[in-house]
């Protein structure tokens, strides 16, 4: 590499977060600061680091939209056949992170996996663009192809032959979500000496915790 990387740093100058002051739901702070990300101008807020424990054993990691907050649980939409959803499938635990590099936030979150209701999926797939919903039929996620044409002809085909014809969510097409059993807020501070506040859910409701940086 042209640079030395080991001296890649910055100081960080978040605001201070105290565990007596994040409240005791930590879906609450994490929807404030959702929304606080938002009103900062983060871009791609609702994008998600996801990682699971692929069949083979070895971990994974994707960059995943978040479509939802519902009940309690963390909801994100996918190709049930893709590899992703077979790790999910086979080993329903996973994790998600989210960060925001703009506010020196960094949002942790542990738990399990359920597949969604198929009735929620279905209406989130209609509500998506008409070839967003083409391409989600077309894509066998994860799958190898020939060439980026043999795909663009199959989106093609299948667009005549739908023509005028409401398209519907595919049955390997749907939303997971996830039931957190821990969520960790991280706030970058100046001299390394960061904040962090863990929320572990315990047999009488959530535990919370400052954890050394």
């Amino acid at each position: 590499m042209a640079n030395d990387i080991s001296q890649i740093r910055r100081d960080y100058s978040g605001q201070y977060l105290n565990a007596s002051t994040v409240g005791k739901d930590p879906i609450e702070l994490f929807e404030k600061w959702f929304n606080e990300a938002l009103t900062a101008g983060v871009d791609d807020a609702n994008a998600f680091h996801l990682s699971s424990l692929g069949t083979d054993g070895y971990p994974d990691g994707r960059i995943l939209l978040i479509k939802g907050v519902e009940d309690g649980k963390f909801v994100f939409y996918t190709n049930y056949e893709s590899k992703k959803g077979l790790d999910l499938r086979s080993t329903p635990r996973a994790a998600m992170t989210f960060y925001y590099k703009e506010l020196d936030r960094q949002i942790r979150i542990q738990g399990d996996i359920q597949v969604h209701q198929s009735e929620a999926s279905d209406e989130y797939f209609l509500s998506r663009p008409i070839k967003s919903r083409i391409g989600a039929w077309v894509s066998k996620q994860s799958k190898a192809i020939p060439s980026r044409v043999y795909l663009m002809r199959k989106f093609v085909e299948f667009s005549i032959k739908n023509k005028g014809k409401q398209v519907t969510r595919p049955p390997f097409w749907g939303g997971f979500a996830l039931s957190p059993i821990r969520i960790e807020f991280w706030q970058g501070r100046p001299s390394r000496l960061h904040d962090r506040i863990s929320f572990k859910l315990g047999d009488d409701g959530w535990v919370i915790e400052r954890l050394s940086p």
